[in-house]
């Protein structure tokens, strides 16, 4: 152990020497000479992607095909399962060199095990708008502990032969509208509070890659951005590395090919023979100008040995257990104690565990999504830990499942939805199918609904009633891809009507007893797969009363999900109404409430910081991350998370 420290210690000391991989002139010289080996539509070929996540293989001149994968969290994609770290933001609030650089090594060997060559992470983006979707990714809000967060996390990655790549290249701020957003910024506030962790990476660890980002600097896209991409990256900072765009974020040909863009992924929509070659022929892009992206590119792959071996090693597992060691170290330093009212913690007595996190680990979506082996969620840890002197009152105990008490009509004769199937997108005319069913809860897979139907392009209407015979609380979970929402008496509740991969809502509804409830759901399917889920539950406040007159206190797990925070879309910066409404519920009914928070940023803490005896700031802690808080809930370790935002 000492020896392994030490040589952490060594490498961060003399990172730039010792452990940050270099282009030598060699390198540069021998993708010079491969260069002029290739014909001019292999090397515009060359500068965009081949498959979504991977370049082209010429097998003629000894370039294999080169994998990329997201993220910052684990690797994504080229298989199935990784390990789950801990978020960006947890990671940087353990302000901890040696760990973040294990981080990097974990996810190095993670990606080898797969046959990935570059891993697209860290993300540095600045956490200034707190509602940004994706600040779960990134390292907070302070320029230094960012970049010295994503160095270690860089030459931790880079040591095991994986290209780093630091993104989003520059001021993403904002997810929303972020193809078109523009973030106007003076030069000062740039050199001092957005450069510094892109500049740190490039000088001190020698990155592989940078991104640049979607949105706009001062009007003008970031891949067409010749001041930020060839005047301050390229000459200012000196960086010989790869220059790629985000997953769509090229708007022109010209545009990109003149400001400094090496890669365009994840294809050549706009980089391509098409817009190129006539480009070129005119003069508005010279030959000279592709040739210098095709060498950027293989000058970094040759600088990390990969022309010269292969990428996958066999020997590290794919369920590493150093990676899974170093999630859960991540995850026992980067949770934040933020209140401890007449130290509550730790845990004293019997404990009830409830909350709709308790049983599993939440995450933020998009490119930081993992889907990990195995995980440890908050109710498994304390059960661990505390055996006989923990009481579950988790949702699947103290919510009673009753779409079984549905009715097709007002009538109440027949159990059950009334279903009704069109052939078109937007439930229009007279539906092709009527029919009653149980449930809904369906995975067509890339399948037809039905005999006769198409596999993309339906659409289905869901109509029941319920009337419960106390007044009560429901749980309602609905969830598709692609568009699906849910009208009770015809006022909208929940849904996302759109064409995405599967999300999911949740809502709470009071209901009054001998009151009829009408409920319908819709859904339609654009392309590709098609599912639709539908449940309802009701709270048994009996029994949650009678399960916390038991204990002596109670860990309520709660927070956002990958539903509420993600790529491609900001977040609310507000519990859902429901949740806040019901910390303050189990408050009234016992005095010693610990809240476990997942969340990616701040939160607006005014309607329920005062039930709260103690707080946990949980972030997204990985995989490992119910261990490490029912560890710290318990008193086996002590919090030390710092907060990297204010």
């Amino acid at each position: 152990m000492k020896k392994k420290i030490g040589g952490i210690g060594l490498c961060m000391l003399w990172s730039i020497l010792t452990c940050a991989q270099t282009i030598t002139p060699q390198a540069e010289q021998r993708a010079k000479d491969i260069v002029t080996k290739m014909t001019l539509q292999e090397k515009i070929e060359y500068i965009s992607g081949y498959t979504s996540f991977s370049l082209r293989a010429i097998p003629r001149l000894g370039i294999p095909e080169i994998k990329l994968a997201d993220g910052p969290q684990g690797i994504r994609n080229h298989a199935p399962k990784s390990t789950l770290y801990p978020s960006g933001i947890l990671s940087a609030s353990t302000w901890n060199r040696e760990l973040l650089y294990k981080l990097g090594q974990g996810l190095g060997q993670d990606a080898k095990a797969r046959g990935v060559n570059i891993l697209l992470g860290p993300g540095v983006n600045i956490y200034r708008a707190p509602l940004c979707g994706r600040n779960f990714e990134y390292f907070g809000e302070d320029p230094y502990l960012t970049g010295e967060t994503a160095k270690q996390y860089i030459l931790g990655v880079q040591s095991e032969g994986v290209i780093a790549t630091i993104k989003h290249f520059a001021a993403n701020n904002q997810e929303w509208s972020r193809h078109h957003a523009s973030s106007d910024i003076d030069e000062r506030t740039l050199q001092e509070i957005y450069f510094p962790a892109f500049r740190k990476a490039v000088q001190e660890a020698n990155v592989g890659a940078v991104m640049n980002s979607y949105n706009l600097l001062n009007g003008v896209h970031a891949t067409e951005h010749k001041w930020l991409n060839i005047d301050v990256l390229r000459n200012l900072w000196g960086f010989k590395g790869i220059l790629m765009s985000d997953w769509t974020s090229v708007y022109s040909a010209v545009g990109a090919a003149n400001a400094g863009l090496d890669l365009e992924m994840p294809k050549g929509r706009f980089m391509n023979l098409e817009n190129l070659l006539p480009a070129i022929k005119a003069g508005t892009v010279t030959e000279e100008t592709i040739n210098l992206k095709v060498q950027h590119i293989l000058q970094t792959l040759i600088a990390y040995g990969m022309l010269d071996k292969e990428q996958k090693d066999s020997n590290i597992a794919e369920d590493n257990p150093f990676s899974r060691q170093t999630a859960l170290e991540l995850a026992r330093e980067g949770v934040v104690l933020l209140k401890n009212e007449g130290n509550l913690l730790p845990l004293k007595g019997k404990t009830a565990v409830m909350g709709p996190n308790a049983n599993l680990i939440p995450t933020g979506g998009g490119s930081g999504f993992v889907t990990p082996f195995s995980t440890v969620s908050v109710a498994q840890g304390l059960k661990e830990l505390k055996k006989k002197n923990l009481l579950l009152l988790t949702d699947d105990v103290i919510y009673e499942d009753i779409v079984h008490e549905f009715y097709t009509d007002a009538n109440r004769q027949m159990k059950g939805f009334k279903a009704e199937y069109f052939k078109n997108k937007t439930l229009s005319g007279q539906p092709e199918v009527i029919r009653t069913e149980s449930s809904v809860d369906y995975d067509w897979g890339y399948g037809a609904p039905l005999d006769g139907f198409p596999t993309d392009g339906f659409s289905v209407r869901w109509t029941a009633c319920y009337m419960p015979q106390t007044d009560g609380q429901l749980k309602l979970h609905i969830g598709g891809d692609d568009g699906y929402r849910l009208f009770v008496n015809d006022k909208h509740i929940t849904g996302d009507w759109g064409n995405h991969s599967y999300s999911s809502r949740e809502v709470e509804l009071p209901v009054e007893g001998g009151k009829e409830y009408r409920f319908r759901i819709e859904f339609f399917d654009n392309i590709s797969s098609a599912i639709i889920r539908f449940n309802a539950y009701s709270l048994n406040e009996a029994k949650l009363r009678q399960g916390l007159a038991k204990v002596d206190n109670v860990v309520f797990c709660t927070g956002f999900n990958s539903n509420t925070e993600g790529e491609g879309f900001d977040r609310p910066f507000a519990l859902l109404r429901y949740q806040e409404l019901f910390i303050k519920k189990i408050a009234s009914m016992h005095p010693n409430v610990v809240v476990v928070l997942n969340a990616g940023g701040g939160v607006d803490f005014t309607n329920w910081y005062d039930a709260a005896k103690a707080i946990l700031m949980a972030w997204y802690p990985g995989q490992e991350g119910g261990q490490a808080i029912a560890e710290i809930l318990t008193g086996k370790i002590s919090p030390s998370g710092k907060l990297p935002i204010s």
